[in-house]
């Protein structure tokens, strides 16, 4: 039986039009247009947020937590992802935004940009001890994570078993709030503003743990409107800014094998982009490689499809605080995060395979219905237009072939079969029954004597 799966990427029927718009984009083929409608794989579905991006329509959404939720709990602490200071001008100083934060209903504030620095010192000894399987593959974006997970299994082995930034700044803000207030555990919430889809589906189904260390996750652009107004009118009384730039720089693309300072390092951005060099991985042709920083996301994270800027203005926004922060540091003592089992490093993150693209539990059964589905795809006229509903005449085949699809879902194959149809009903109508047809011999030879 299939194992349930939360999504936080989900359709609103009454938007849906029926384009192929989102079809022609997912990287696991998890969408297919039935009955005019959009209909989203659960098994296949790995919360990229691309079919977000495309939907012209907005009928694909990403479900997050709200401001409101805060209420559960007695005290609740914000981490703001890296790139939620590239929605701002790099004027806007990043102490301000932490501000913002608290004032729009968070008692405090841990940047997860710290967690990162703790993440690159660890990610750096893992390479430097070199018992892993090359290329080493970052798991600190969970759409590429889930990718691998539904589409190349194989490549399991080459994730990098650490915890992502996220988790392990929550767990420290956690265990400080602990220290610092009389509250207990689940008294506290520990809240992710995210750009990204993914991130929430992770924290309700952790990736290779039992439990994420995070409340929940709030979307940049649900709480964007209101920082604005925060800022305008935020009074600093402590500056909570903390992080260098090794942790913000994780917002970019490139940032994260900046902070981690490998040699050997390939960076690839975008989901698709990440599936091209994925397979080259799988043909055993980087092993030369040592880490791959693999982000799901066109620029990385500043282009989440939950952000709010414009990706090339949020990095050019990011470029120009860096810059400044850089500036900053070059002259002062900085501290150096020292990477921390206990802290980085959680013994139950083993990725496990998910089970999605197979044509039957069955091995015999599924070898039929691989053959049943080449053939099937020798019939089709292979154009990929998604007219049927299906992203591609793969696709189609293999839908045929496990029921949920027929082939005259295909316009041209409909269009042959309606062809023939008239073909054959012109053939009939100009045949009489034999008692009605006349002898053409008895027509020339008036009646026969």
């Amino acid at each position: 039986m299939m194992p349930k799966y939360f999504h936080s990427v989900r359709l609103a029927p009454d938007r849906c039009k029926g384009c192929v718009n989102c079809i022609k984009r997912c990287p696991t083929e998890a969408i297919r247009i039935r009955s005019g409608k959009a209909r989203i794989m659960e098994s296949r579905c790995i919360d990229c947020g691309e079919c977000i991006r495309r939907c012209t329509n907005r009928a694909k959404t990403a479900v997050t937590d709200s401001i409101s939720d805060l209420n559960k709990y007695k005290y609740n602490v914000a981490l703001p992802a890296p790139s939620l200071y590239a929605q701002f001008s790099p004027d806007i100083e990043v102490k301000t935004i932490l501000c913002a934060l608290l004032s729009i209903g968070f008692d405090a504030v841990y940047e997860v940009a710290q967690g990162a620095e703790f993440v690159s010192a660890a990610v750096r000894e893992y390479i430097e001890g070199g018992e892993f399987k090359r290329p080493a593959i970052s798991s600190a974006c969970p759409a590429v994570v889930k990718l691998i997970q539904v589409k190349f299994p194989e490549l399991i082995d080459h994730l990098i078993p650490l915890d992502a930034p996220v988790e392990v700044a929550a767990r420290m803000a956690r265990a400080s709030c602990c220290q610092e207030i009389n509250l207990m555990q689940e008294e506290i919430g520990i809240w992710f503003i995210t750009p990204c889809a993914a991130k929430m589906t992770a924290v309700r189904q952790p990736l290779g743990a039992e439990k994420s260390d995070v409340t929940g996750t709030i979307a940049m652009a649900q709480i964007y409107g209101s920082l604005l107004k925060a800022i305008a009118t935020c009074q600093i009384e402590e500056d909570y800014s903390k992080a260098t730039v090794d942790g913000l720089g994780w917002a970019l693309a490139g940032g994260e094998t900046n902070a981690v300072r490998v040699q050997k390092a390939l960076v690839v951005h975008e989901i698709h982009s990440v599936t091209e060099v994925l397979e080259q991985v799988a043909l055993g042709k980087l092993n030369d490689v040592d880490y791959i920083e693999a982000l799901a996301c066109a620029g990385g994270c500043i282009g989440g499809p939950l952000a709010v800027e414009n990706r090339f203005v949020a990095e050019h926004n990011m470029r120009r605080r860096l810059e400044k922060l850089q500036a900053e540091e070059s002259g002062a003592t900085v501290r150096v995060p020292v990477a921390s089992p206990e802290i980085t490093v959680n013994e139950r993150r083993t990725f496990e395979p998910r089970p999605s693209l197979r044509l039957d539990e069955d091995i015999v059964k599924a070898m039929n219905k691989l053959e049943l589905m080449q053939a099937t795809l020798l019939k089709l006229p292979g154009l990929d237009c998604g007219s049927c509903g299906s992203p591609n005449c793969q696709a189609l085949a293999e839908d045929i072939v496990q029921g949920v699809a027929r082939e005259a879902d295909c316009v041209f194959k409909l269009r042959e079969r309606v062809r023939d149809l008239a073909k054959e009903m012109v053939d009939l109508s100009e045949k009489l029954p034999p008692s009605m047809e006349q002898n053409d011999q008895g027509r020339e030879g008036g009646d026969g004597i």
